[in-house]
């Protein structure tokens, strides 16, 4: 607009001509945006000066000062400033402090083993109970350590059918989740039926099946019904983060012999 306003006779007939090619633009927008740009307002001049100096304090630390680190210097040296402003700026500039404590990862990418069919597809609404089961397991930061808290949620409800913590990555504690949330539907006295059920997971891998640790668990529930998801992981067999995917062979079976409990 800029360049061609004077050959059409102003901004108006540009903006008629924009808005009847559906790029619809009200003069008084352009008037506006122009005028920012000239007389940028008091935060914009303000937040460019903040990052400055944010940017200093960030490159003389080390670069591992965060947010709250950054707030408090920058306000020592007095650049009054609100911490949540600081957090937004850097956000803007892209940098952020250093994380103490190792990084805790869950699953990891695979590609050595087949993945089962993904039966969802990213539809995960269920017209009834037990017709769709999502499972997952996440990590939650303690003063005593690392827990692993695995769960399973049925999509008709929402409802966490399942669940389970552990402080170590097994195979048997994401098994105990879905172990449960075969018991508590048949508690409720609303049992899963054979072939109605669809268990999803996501497809990355914590380490294969160690079919020595396994208990007693009946899968015919899930039989032909097993389905792993494209998560960010890669594909993987019979894994923690995939363990719905049960081999034929073991379907309606027992998976090992190692805690004893009651077969379903």
């Amino acid at each position: 607009m800029d360049e061609h306003w004077n050959r059409f006779g102003g901004v108006e007939p540009i903006c008629r001509v924009l808005s009847a090619h559906d790029c619809k633009i009200a003069p008084v927008t352009y008037y506006a945006h122009h005028k920012r740009q000239v007389t940028p307002s008091t935060r914009t001049v303000r937040d460019a000066e903040l990052k400055e100096h944010i940017s200093e304090v960030f490159e003389t630390n080390y670069r591992v000062y965060g947010a709250r680190k950054v707030w408090w210097e920058l306000n020592r040296q007095g650049h009054a400033v609100a911490r949540c402003t600081v957090e937004r700026l850097m956000r803007e500039l892209g940098i952020t402090g250093a994380v103490s404590g190792r990084r805790v990862i869950t699953t990891l990418p695979g590609g050595q083993a087949d993945r089962a069919p993904d039966l969802v597809d990213r539809d995960f609404v269920a017209g009834a109970p037990n017709r769709c089961w999502v499972a997952d397991f996440t990590h939650v930061k303690t003063w005593a350590g690392i827990v692993y808290v695995a769960f399973v949620v049925d999509t008709f409800s929402r409802r966490i059918v399942g669940w389970s913590a552990a402080t170590v990555k097994e195979t048997v504690f994401v098994l105990d989740a879905l172990e449960m949330a075969l018991w508590q539907r048949d508690r409720d006295q609303h049992p899963v039926q054979n072939g109605e059920l669809i268990h999803h997971s996501d497809a990355g891998s914590q380490g294969g099946f160690n079919w020595s640790s396994q208990h007693l668990l009946r899968m015919e529930v899930l039989d032909g019904a097993s389905s792993a998801g494209s998560g960010p992981g890669a594909a993987s067999e019979a894994e923690v983060s995939g363990a719905s995917e049960v081999s034929a062979s073991c379907r309606g079976g027992v998976l090992g012999g190692g805690r004893q409990g009651p077969s379903r």
